[in-house]
């Protein structure tokens, strides 16, 4: 079971991230992470698996990772309990072709790129109180369908601004049991409440999704009654190098100082070489990298605690134009290393 203490579930007996999948498509096989990712996909359409569509090679991409981390767990699709699953299309349209391919229990989750998080949050929850026994969280972007759907259609043309990120074509994938199972610990969880600053420029998402990160950051340090030097590293994803500026600058005024941050968005792409403007972006970003580069240190002892708070920016196509501001929303996940690995 679960202590609340207001936003936030601790976790006496933590449930397990047992085992983890992460895929990337071809910029993100050019960055740093290359060599981590479980399966790196040259051709984002799958052409040679006769898709005829953005949206359909999403949901493929879901499923080569999805088939990735089960098969780490040594399990089949219809082993799993529950699936929380979402992305960034209208819909969610991709998670939802993936499930009726695999047809496991599925609850659809949209916190656009914090949904990532919020599916680790749901499906810890649900392992601890002993409602799911194989809990698969998942979630995925796609460059193509996420810019058809948000800005303009690829062959616009449309120029990228300095503070503008990348939408990462990458999938992440992980499955929970309950306590007492190996694998990753899920200490906590701190489920976020949605900020609004008035931001409206639909090429600034850093800006537009730093207050939700603060909010959510500074909720989980006072309901554990802890700080970032508690922790190995403080980890968001997708503030990009302007939304983390902002957010040192934010936290500073609240009187906390964040020494060992990093961000997903600047951690999948190479910035001096990789065209990405201000980093990467997407529910598949934050989702690669968790799988890809968190979840190993900490496996590894490597890193004993981690603090992963994914955010997201709740607009949509019809919002955007009726000149709408975009709120944000962050949930946070606190991450352990397994017991042997913390006490070698």
């Amino acid at each position: 079971m679960s202590i609340r203490r207001r936003d936030t579930l601790l976790f006496p007996d933590p449930p397990v991230i047992a085992a983890w999948a992460a895929v990337g498509g071809k910029k993100e096989g050019e960055g740093p992470l290359a060599s981590a990712f479980d399966e790196r996909i040259p051709d984002a359409g799958f052409a040679a698996e006769g898709c005829r569509s953005w949206e359909q090679a999403e949901s493929l991409l879901q499923q080569r990772c999805i088939r990735r981390c089960l098969r780490k767990a040594g399990l089949r699709p219809q082993d799993v309990t529950l699936a929380f699953a979402g992305d960034l299309q209208a819909q969610c349209a991709a998670s939802n072709y993936t499930l009726r391919a695999l047809g496991v229990p599925f609850a659809g989750v949209y916190g656009a790129c914090s949904t990532m998080a919020e599916t680790l949050c749901l499906g810890a929850a649900f392992a601890a109180a002993g409602y799911s026994e194989r809990t698969l969280a998942f979630t995925s972007s796609h460059f193509c369908a996420a810019e058809r759907q948000f800005r303009t259609p690829l062959l616009y043309g449309g120029k990228r601004t300095p503070t503008a990120q990348w939408t990462a074509t990458a999938a992440g994938a992980c499955l929970l049991r309950p306590a007492g199972s190996a694998g990753v610990p899920v200490a906590a969880v701190t489920f976020g409440r949605v900020q609004d600053y008035a931001v409206r420029d639909i090429n600034n998402m850093g800006a537009a999704m730093m207050p939700a990160a603060a909010a959510t950051l500074l909720a989980h340090f006072g309901a554990c009654g802890s700080g970032p030097e508690g922790y190995d590293a403080v980890i968001t994803g997708d503030l990009g190098a302007v939304g983390s500026e902002l957010l040192y600058t934010q936290l500073r005024r609240e009187g906390c100082e964040l020494a060992n941050h990093l961000d997903c968005g600047c951690l999948l792409y190479d910035r001096d070489e990789q065209p990405v403007q201000a980093g990467g972006s997407g529910a598949g970003c934050s989702a690669a990298v968790l799988g890809a580069y968190i979840l190993p240190q900490l496996q590894s002892g490597r890193w004993r605690r981690v603090l992963f708070v994914a955010t997201g920016a709740l607009m949509s196509r019809a919002t955007i134009l009726q000149g709408e501001s975009i709120p944000g929303i962050a949930h946070a996940v606190e991450l352990i290393a397994p017991k042997g690995e913390r006490e070698g």
